[in-house]
C-alpha cells in the first residue's frame, strides 16, 4: 500500500472531531457514490501528499455535505438484486492475462447466474470452486453444477473452461439463497500451473439486497479507519490507485456488514478506536478552535521536508501529523486566524523542532548503501570436490537373513510391493511384505527369532487398530479361530543360496475391502509389541508407496548410508540421539569425500523436512539437545576449515541443523515458558500441554508453534490464523496430537493478556531461534553481534561477546539489513545484504573458534536474498529490462558467493555487468550481448542443478527407501534442494527478461537451422541421443528437450524440434541440412510446452528462416499432405572402392591423389599457393590409405589381428557393444620400424617438428593418437550412420593427415551459403573462442554467428554473441585428423564423423568474453569478422562451388586447416 493511504487514513479521520466536522475526502480510496448530483466541492490550497520520497501537489476538491449511500457495489462483491446485471471483479492474473468475474439474475426467485472469462486459451483450463454458506471455511458442493465438472477429492468441484478465441469462459448458476460467496482457484492442468489472488483463493461475495439498510450510512472517517486496518493486516503492501479503491470499498461492505447484524455507529467507533493502537487521543467536541486537515498536510509536509523525506512507517506517520497538528494548534491558541496561519506556513514562521527531534529518535535510515567496488576475479573459486573409495572402517554389511527373505519374496512374487517394514525387536528383527499379485494381497512375515513364534492377528476395514476376524479363505493351515481373532503358528524356512534360516508365514487375502492387518506377536509365554502398542501394517501405504528394488546404491557412500540406516532407529529417540550419532559419522563422511558427505546432508534433511521421526519414546533436556548440536557444528565448522572443497555441501548440512550451544542455552527454553506462563496466568489448556512438550523435547515444531501464537494473539485471537500459521509451516492437527506429550487443545487466552503475551512471547521466540534456527537473521546477528539480558525472565544472566575482527562499519551494515528487511521495495536491501555477504566472506576462509557463527550468518544472509526477491517480484512486473537485469546480476552474485566451483558463474555475473553498461548507453548490440549471457546462465544453472542431482539425488534414493520416507519427498529430493537456494530465483528471473530481448533484438520464437515443410506425427523424447539409432515407422516430428550436437537423426524423423541451442553448423544440424529435415530451435516455453501436449497428433510444419508455424491434421490428410516430404524407406546402397597400400607409410602433401588420401587432405593441398598471401595454410602431411591394414597384418600384430577378426565377427552378428572392445584392441597396436621412420622424415623435410626429437614418451603419445584415428572408423555414431545408407563398412578406409596445431585465439567456420535461408549470396559463419572443437564438437553453448553479403565483404552483420563457457587451448603440438574414402561419396556426408585427435590434452579454459577484444572492441571485430568473410570468399571462388570451410585466427591472421564442398 502506498504512503498516501497511511497519511491519508490520518488525515481525514484520527485527527479530527468524530461527529461534528464535515467530511472531507482527501483519500485516493475514492468511493464511487450513488448520488454524486448531491455532492458539493470547493476549491482549497494546494493538497500534498507523500509517496515515497516524493511529494505530489495538486489542487484538491473537497467534497462536503451528503456522504455516499451505502447501495455502492465493491469490485469483489455480486449483489443480486432483481434483473441486476453488474460486474463483480476484475483480476490481472500474469502478464496479459486478464480474470473477468460477473453476475447476473433474471428475475425474484431465480438463481444467481456467474460468469467467469479469462483471456488464456488452453484445452486443460479448469475451475477449481465450491461456495460459501454461513462463513464456515469448508467448501459447500451444489447439485447444480456445469457440464463437465466433477467432484475432486469430495472437497472441491473441477469445471472445465469453454474455449472462444483466445479466451475461456463458463457459467455457474446458484440457486441456493444461503450461499454468501464463491471461493475458486483456476488450474491448467496440461501445464501444472495455478492462477491464485495474490497467493490465496479467489473470493467473491454475494450479498443480498434486503439484508443491506439504505437509509443508514456509515461515515466515511470510521470507513478509512477500517481501510487503514485491513492495510495493516496484509502487511502493509504497496497498493495500485486502483486497488486502493477496492480495498476502500470493501472496507465499508465489512462495516455495512456489522450495521445488518445490528451494531449501531457508536459501536463501530468504539470498535475501532480500541482496536486500532496506533489511534491517537482526537480533541474532545468540547474545543471549539480546529485546525483545518489541509493546513495541517501542508505542515506536515514541511517538518518531512526538514527531516530529510525519510520513509516514515504508519506509526511514524501517525506521530508526524499529531505534530504538525500541535503546532498549528499552539498558534491558534496565541489568537492567530487561519489566514494569518496560512501565511505564516508559506513563509516558514511556524516554529519546529524537527530536525534536532526527529534525528534523535532515529526515525531515519539511508535510502542505500554505498556498494564498494570490487574485483570480481577476487570472488573466484576453483576447488573440485572427489570422492575417495570407502575406507575399511565401513564396509558395505552383508544383506541380514531377514533382508535376503525379503528379497527373495519380492523377486518371486514379481508383483507392486504395497508395503515393506522391518521392525527391530531387541537383537532380532521382524519382516512384514505386502504386495499384490493377481488381485490378491500377500502378506509375508518372517522372523530370525529361534524360539516357536505365534502370530495374534486380525484385519481392519475401517481404521487402524480395529480388530475384525478374516474369512475362512485368508486363514493359513493350523490356525485357530478366536474371538475376533486368529493365532497362526510361523513355521521354518531355509535356503542354502542365498543363505537364510527364518521362521515365516503367508497370508492370502481376496477380499480388497480390508486396508490393513493388527497383530502381536506371542513366544516363549510373552506377548511381543511395538513399542507398548499393537503392531499394524497397511495394505495401501498412500503417502509411502515402497519401492519393490531400492538399487544397489550406485553413485553412493553406500556402506556410510548403511551405517546410518541401522542406526536411525537409535536416532529416533530424540535430537541429541540424532545430533550425536550424526557427529560420529561426520569423520568418516569426510574421509569417504563428497559422496560421504552428501549421505548427511541427505539424512539431515530428510530430518529437516519432518520425513524422519524427531523423538520416540524417549524424553530429553533441552540443554542436552543444544549440547548435541554444538558438537555436531563444532565438527562441521572444522571440516569446512579444512576441506575448502566440500565448503558448498557442508553449508546445506548446517543449514538444516541449529546453532546449539554449550551451558544453559537450552535450558532457557525450559526456564522461559514457565515465565511466560506466570506473567500471564495461562498455566493450563494449550500453554500447559505445550509447557510439558517443551521440558520433554523441544524441536523446531516449536519456533512454528511459537509463531502461530504470535500470529492468533495479533489477529485479536483469530483461532483460523493460529491453524492456518501452523499448517503453512507444515504442521498439522495430527502433528501436535503425535508428541510424547501431545497438543490437544487451541489457544485461550484473554483480551486483557494480548499486550504482555506478545511481548513474552517475542522474548520467548528469541531464545527459541537461538537453539533451532541457526539461519534465522536477526538471530544470527545477535550471536554475531553480541548481546547480554533482555526483558524480565528472559534470557536472564546471557551475555554473548560480539566476535572480534569484523570489518569497520559491518555493524551498521547488518543494522541497516533488519531496518530493511521487510520493505517491499527490495533493492536497496538485496543491495545490503550482498554487502555484508562480501564483507563477510574474507573471514570465512580463516579458522575461527566462532567461525561457525559466521558460517550461519552468511546462511542467513544468503536465505533472505532469496526471500527478499521473491517479495520483489511484483516490483518489477512493468520493470525496465535495465532493472531485471540489475535484479539477476544481483542474485546471481548471491549464488556465486554460496558456490564452490564459481568460476562458470563470475564470468557471467561480469557478462551481466557488460551488458547493463551496454543497455545504459544505448549500445545497438547490447539486447544481442545480453542474450547470450542469458543463454549462459542458463546453462550455468543447468550444471548446478546437475552437479545436485549427481551427488545429492542417489543417496536420497537408497536413503529413502531404506528409510521409508514419502515417495514424493525422495521424487523432489533434489528439486527441493535448488528450490531452497538463489538458483531458482535466478531462473524464474532469466526466464522473465528472456521474451523482452528476443523482441527487443528481434529474434523471435525460433532460430530455424533447417527450413523444410514437413507433416508428422509428434513424439517427445528426453534427449536426441538416446533415439538417434531408432528407426521410426511413420513420419515423426520429434520434440526433443536435449540435443547436444554430434547426435544423428534417427530413421523416419522428419522434423527435430527442441529448447537445446546446437550450433548452426554443428554435426547434427548438418546431418539435418542434408537430409531435408527440419530443425529448429524453440525459444518460447509457451509453443514448446503446447507443442508436447500434441503428443501423437498429426501435425504440418511450415518452415521459414525464421519462424516455424504448425496445424493440426486428420489422420486422412497425411497421404496427400506430406507426399514430398516422407522418406519411402528405400535409400540407395552407397559404393566404396576398397582402397589398397600404396607400399609407403607417410607422404608429403604434394604427394596426396584420391587413391592415397581422401577429400579433406586434398582440398587443403591444393590451396597451397593458390589463395592471396594474407590467408595461411598450414603444412602437412599424410599416413595414406591401407597404412592401418599393412600395420595390422605384420607380425607384431599377429594377436591383435586374430583378436579384431573375432570381434568384427561378433559385430556382424548384431552384438553392438563388440564396438567399444574393437577400439579398445586397436590401441594394442605396435608400430613397424619402417613406419615410424618414414614418418619422421616426411614429418621433417616439411618443415614440421618431429615428436620424437622430445623423447620416446613424445613419440608414443603421437602413436596413440594416430591409433585413435584409426579405432573412430568403429565409433558408434560413424557406424550406424554407414548402415542407413547401406554402405560397405569393411570397406571404408581411414587415412591421416597430420598438421601443426595452430594455437588459435579463435577457430570459425564458414559456409559460403547461408545454410539457413539458401542465400547464395550470402556467407554465413560462426567463431569461438580457442580451437575449433568446441564448434564442431558436443559443447553447449552457442558461437559467435554473423553473416556477410558477398559484394560488401567490409559489412559483416552479427547475428548472435557467443555463450559457450568453455574454450579449448594447447601447447604447440601435432593433430592426427581423420580423413576416410567416405567423405568423396556425393549424398552422403561422411565428414564429422570420425576423429581427429591432437597428440597433447586441450586444456578446458572458462571463457571471460568481458575481458575479449572480439566482444568489447567494435573495430577489432569488425576486422577479423570481415577477414573470415574474405576468406571464404576467395575459397568459394577458387573451387567454383559453396565451400565448407574451417579455420582459426592467431595474433590477428586467418588460416584455413580444411575445406570441403558445403552439402
Amino acid at each position: 500500500m502506498s504512503n498516501t493511504l497511511g497519511h491519508n487514513l490520518l488525515q481525514q479521520s484520527l485527527l479530527r472531531s468524530p461527529v461534528l466536522e464535515p467530511q472531507r475526502k482527501l483519500t485516493l480510496f475514492r468511493a464511487a457514490c450513488g448520488n454524486q448530483s448531491s455532492l458539493h466541492t470547493r476549491n482549497s490550497p494546494l493538497s500534498r501528499k507523500f509517496r515515497g520520497n516524493n511529494l505530489n501537489l495538486r489542487k484538491s476538491k473537497l467534497a462536503m455535505g451528503t456522504r455516499c449511500p451505502v447501495t455502492l457495489i465493491p469490485r469483489a462483491v455480486l449483489t443480486t438484486g432483481p434483473s441486476s446485471e453488474q460486474l463483480a471483479g476484475k483480476f490481472n492474473l500474469e502478464g496479459n492475462i486478464e480474470l473477468q468475474v460477473g453476475f447476473s439474475t433474471p428475475g425474484p426467485g431465480a438463481a444467481t447466474q456467474v460468469d467467469v472469462q479469462v483471456t488464456y486459451s488452453s484445452d486443460s483450463l479448469l475451475l477449481h470452486w465450491g461456495l460459501i454458506r454461513d462463513r464456515k471455511e469448508k467448501w459447500v458442493l451444489p447439485s447444480r453444477r456445469p457440464d463437465g465438472t466433477k467432484v475432486y477429492k469430495n472437497k472441491a468441484l473441477r469445471t472445465p473452461f469453454v474455449k472462444s478465441g483466445s479466451n475461456s469462459f463458463l457459467k455457474i448458476e446458484i440457486g441456493d439463497p444461503e450461499i454468501q460467496a464463491i471461493e475458486f482457484l483456476i488450474f491448467d492442468e496440461a501445464q501444472n500451473k495455478w492462477f491464485k489472488d495474490n497467493g490465496q483463493n479467489f473470493h467473491v461475495e454475494i450479498c443480498k439486497e434486503d439484508k443491506l439498510i439504505p437509509d443508514v450510512s456509515v461515515p466515511e472517517d470510521l470507513v478509512q479507519i477500517q481501510s487503514y486496518l485491513r492495510w495493516e493486516r496484509k502487511g502493509k503492501q504497496m497498493y495500485t490507485p486502483e486497488q486502493e479503491k477496492v480495498e476502500y470499498e470493501a472496507a465499508r461492505t465489512e462495516l455495512m456488514d456489522e450495521i445488518a447484524r445490528g451494531a449501531s455507529i457508536q459501536d463501530l467507533r468504539a470498535k475501532l478506536m480500541k482496536n486500532d493502537s496506533s489511534v491517537v487521543r482526537e480533541p474532545s467536541i468540547s474545543e471549539t478552535k480546529r485546525v483545518p486537515d489541509d493546513l495541517v498536510q501542508i505542515q506536515a509536509f514541511i517538518r518531512w521536508e526538514k527531516a530529510g523525506k525519510p520513509n516514515y512507517s504508519p506509526n511514524e506517520q501517525l506521530r508526524e501529523f499529531e505534530e504538525a497538528r500541535k503546532e498549528l494548534q499552539i498558534e491558534l491558541e496565541k489568537g492567530a486566524s487561519l489566514d494569518e496561519i496560512r501565511k505564516k506556513i508559506t513563509k516558514g514562521e511556524i516554529q519546529t523542532k524537527v530536525t534536532k527531534q526527529l534525528h534523535q529518535k532515529k526515525y531515519f535510515s539511508a535510502e542505500k548503501r554505498q556498494r564498494k567496488k570490487r574485483d570480481l576475479i577476487q570472488l573466484i573459486t576453483k576447488y573440485a570436490a572427489e570422492s575417495v573409495e570407502e575406507h575399511d572402517s565401513i564396509k558395505p554389511k552383508a544383506l541380514t537373513v531377514v533382508e535376503e527373505f525379503a528379497k527373495m519374496k519380492e523377486e518371486q512374487d514379481g508383483g507392486h510391493v504395497l508395503n515393506k517394514k522391518i521392525y527391530k525387536l531387541a537383537d532380532k528383527k521382524l519382516l512384514v511384505l505386502v504386495t499384490k499379485t493377481e488381485g490378491k494381497t500377500k502378506v509375508h512375515l518372517a522372523t530370525d527369532f529361534k524360539d516357536p513364534v505365534t502370530l495374534h492377528w486380525a484385519l481392519s476395514k475401517q481404521r487402524a487398530g480395529e480388530w475384525l476376524e478374516p474369512p475362512p479363505t485368508a486363514l493359513p493351515t493350523g490356525s485357530i479361530s478366536l474371538n475376533k481373532a486368529i493365532e497362526t503358528q510361523l513355521t521354518n524356512n531355509s535356503s542354502a543360496n542365498p543363505p537364510y534360516e527364518v521362521q515365516s508365514l503367508d497370508i492370502e487375502i481376496e477380499d480388497d475391502s480390508f486396508t490393513g492387518m493388527p497383530f502381536v506377536l506371542v513366544s516363549g509365554g510373552n506377548w511381543i509389541k511395538n513399542n507398548g502398542s499393537d503392531f499394524f501394517i497397511e495394505f495401501s501405504v498412500k503417502s509411502k508407496p515402497v519401492q519393490k528394488d531400492s538399487g544397489d546404491g550406485k553413485g553412493t557412500a553406500k556402506a556410510l548410508l548403511d551405517k546410518i540406516v541401522d542406526m536411525e532407529s537409535e536416532a529416533q529417540k530424540s535430537f541429541m540421539h540424532r545430533f550425536n550419532i550424526a557427529a560420529d559419522l561426520i569423520d568418516q563422511a569426510k574421509n569417504v569425500g563428497e559422496l560421504g558427505l552428501a549421505g548427511i546432508l541427505v539424512w539431515m534433511r530428510f530430518m529437516a523436512t519432518r520425513q524422519l521421526i524427531w523423538n520416540k519414546n524417549y524424553n530429553v533436556k533441552p540443554r542436552e539437545i543444544s549440547r548435541a548440536q554444538d558438537r555436531l557444528t563444532d565438527l562441521l565448522q572444522n571440516v569446512y576449515t579444512s576441506h575448502p572443497q566440500y565448503r558448498e555441501l557442508l553449508r546445506m548440512i548446517m543449514s538444516t541443523v541449529g546453532r546449539g550451544g554449550e551451558g544453559d542455552v537450552g535450558q532457557r527454553i525450559r526456564d522461559e515458558i514457565l515465565v511466560v506462563q506466570r506473567n500471564n496466568d495461562c498455566k493450563g489448556g494449550m500453554m500447559e500441554e505445550w509447557h510439558q512438550k517443551l521440558h520433554n523435547n523441544t524441536s523446531p515444531d516449536d519456533v512454528v508453534i511459537c509463531q502461530a501464537l504470535i500470529d492468533h494473539i495479533e489477529s485479536d485471537f483469530d483461532v483460523g490464523v493460529y491453524w492456518k500459521s501452523l499448517n503453512e509451516n507444515g504442521i498439522t492437527k495430527e502433528r501436535l496430537l503425535s508428541y510424547d506429550r501431545g497438543i490437544h487443545s487451541e489457544p485461550n487466552f484473554r483480551r486483557d493478556q494480548k499486550d504482555s503475551l506478545l511481548r513474552d512471547l517475542r522474548n520467548y521466540m528469541r531464545t527459541l531461534k537461538a537453539v533451532h534456527s541457526g539461519a534465522d537473521l536477526e538471530s544470527a546477528i545477535s550471536n554475531c553481534m553480541g548481546y547480554k539480558a533482555e526483558g524480565q525472565g528472559f534470557m536472564v544472566g546471557v551475555k554473548i561477546n560480539p566476535i572480534s575482527g569484523l570489518p569497520s562499519g559491518f555493524p551498521e551494515l547488518l543494522q541497516f539489513v533488519l531496518e530493511h528487511v521487510e520493505d517491499k521495495n527490495v533493492e536497496a536491501l538485496l543491495e545490503g545484504l550482498l554487502e555484508a555477504r562480501q564483507e563477510l566472506r574474507p573471514l570465512l576462509f580463516k579458522s575461527k573458534d566462532r567461525l561457525k557463527d559466521l558460517l550461519f550468518l552468511d546462511i542467513a544472509l544468503d536465505s533472505t536474498v532469496r526471500t527478499a526477491i521473491e517479495r520483489g517480484y511484483e516490483e518489477l512486473s512493468n520493470a525496465p529490462p535495465e532493472k531485471i537485469m540489475y535484479f539477476i546480476a544481483l542474485v546471481l552474485e548471491n549464488l556465486a558467493l554460496s558456490s564452490d566451483n564459481n568460476e562458470d558463474l563470475i564470468y557471467c555475473l561480469k557478462g551481466w555487468n557488460h551488458a547493463l553498461s551496454m543497455c545504459k548507453s544505448r549500445d545497438d548490440h547490447w539486447a544481442l550481448h545480453a542474450k547470450s549471457v542469458l543463454d549462459r546462465t542458463r546453462l550455468a544453472l543447468a550444471n548446478k542443478a546437475e552437479w545436485y542431482l549427481q551427488v545429492l539425488q542417489p543417496s536420497a534414493e537408497y536413503l529413502g527407501s531404506q528409510l521409508g520416507v514419502d515417495q514424493w519427498a525422495v521424487d523432489i529430493f533434489t528439486e527441493e534442494i535448488i528450490r531452497a537456494g538463489s538458483a531458482a530465483s535466478l531462473s524464474s528471473l532469466v526466464n522473465r527478461l528472456d521474451p523482452v530481448l528476443r523482441k527487443t533484438a528481434n529474434l523471435g520464437s525460433w532460430q530455424v537451422i533447417s527450413p523444410v515443410e514437413v507433416v508428422g506425427y509428434v513424439v517427445v523424447v528426453d534427449e536426441l541421443l538416446a533415439v538417434q539409432n531408432k528407426s521410426y515407422e511413420q513420419p515423426t516430428i520429434l520434440v526433443a528437450k536435449s540435443v547436444k550436437g554430434e547426435e544423428e537423426i534417427p530413421d523416419g524423423a522428419v522434423a527435430v524440434l527442441t529448447p537445446d541451442m546446437p550450433d548452426v553448423l554443428s554435426h547434427v544440424s548438418v546431418r539435418a541440412r542434408n537430409g531435408k529435415v527440419c530443425f529448429a530451435t524453440c525459444f518460447d516455453p509457451n509453443i514448446l510446452a503446447d507443442l508436447q501436449a500434441k503428443k501423437g497428433k498429426l501435425l504440418r510444419l511450415k518452415a521459414t528462416s525464421a519462424d516455424i508455424i504448425y496445424s493440426e491434421l486428420k489422420e486422412g490428410e497425411l497421404a496427400e499432405a506430406s507426399s514430398t516430404n516422407l522418406k519411402d524407406g528405400s535409400t540407395p546402397s552407397l559404393t566404396l572402392v576398397r582402397k589398397k597400400f600404396s607400399g609407403r607409410y607417410a607422404i608429403s602433401s604434394e604427394e596426396f591423389t584420391s587413391d592415397m588420401v581422401g577429400a579433406k587432405s586434398r582440398n587443403i593441398a591444393n590451396l597451397k599457393g593458390k589463395v592471396p598471401s594474407w590467408l595461411g595454410i598450414p603444412t602437412s602431411v599424410a599416413l595414406p590409405f591401407g597404412v592401418f591394414e599393412k600395420v595390422l597384418s605384420d607380425k607384431s600384430n599377429q594377436a591383435v589381428a586374430e583378436k579384431l577378426k573375432i570381434l568384427k565377427k561378433k559385430l556382424g552378428e548384431g552384438e553392438v557393444s563388440a564396438l567399444r572392445e574393437i577400439r579398445e584392441t586397436v590401441l594394442q597396436l605396435a608400430a613397424p620400424s619402417q613406419l615410424v621412420q618414414e614418418l619422421k622424415t616426411k614429418m621433417q623435410s616439411s618443415g614440421m617438428p618431429w615428436p620424437g626429437d622430445e623423447g620416446e614418451q613424445r613419440w608414443e603419445q603421437a602413436w596413440i593418437a594416430i591409433k585413435k584415428v584409426w579405432a573412430s572408423k568403429w565409433n558408434e555414431r560413424a557406424y550406424f550412420s554407414t548402415r542407413k545408407v547401406k554402405l560397405d563398412h569393411d570397406y571404408l578406409c581411414m587415412a591421416v593427415l597430420v598438421q601443426e596445431i595452430i594455437n588459435a585465439d579463435y577457430a570459425f567456420v564458414i559456409h559460403t551459403t547461408n545454410p539457413s535461408s539458401g542465400d547464395s549470396s550470402e556467407i554465413y559463419a560462426e567463431v569461438v573462442k580457442g580451437l575449433g572443437e568446441t564448434l564442431v564438437g558436443a559443447y553447449p553453448g552457442r558461437a559467435l554467428s554473423f553473416i556477410c553479403k558477398k559484394n560488401d565483404l567490409n559489412s559483416p552483420r552479427v547475428l548472435g554473441y557467443p555463450s559457450k563457457p568453455i574454450g579449448l587451448f594447447i601447447r604447440r603440438s601435432i593433430i592426427f585428423r581423420s580423413d576416410s574414402n567416405g567423405e568423396d561419396l556425393e549424398g552422403y556426408a561422411g565428414a564429422g564423423l570420425y576423429d581427429s585427435v591432437p597428440m597433447d590434452e586441450e586444456d578446458k579454459v572458462v571463457l571471460d568474453y568481458s575481458s575479449d577484444k572480439l566482444m568489447i572492441d567494435g573495430n577489432f571485430r569488425h576486422s577479423i569478422l570481415s577477414s573470415i568473410a574474405r576468406a571464404g570468399s576467395a575459397i568459394e571462388e577458387l573451387y567454383g562451388s559453396p565451400q565448407d570451410i574451417e579455420g582459426v585466427v592467431r595474433d590477428g591472421k586467418v588460416y584455413v586447416v580444411q575445406t570441403r564442398p558445403q552439402m
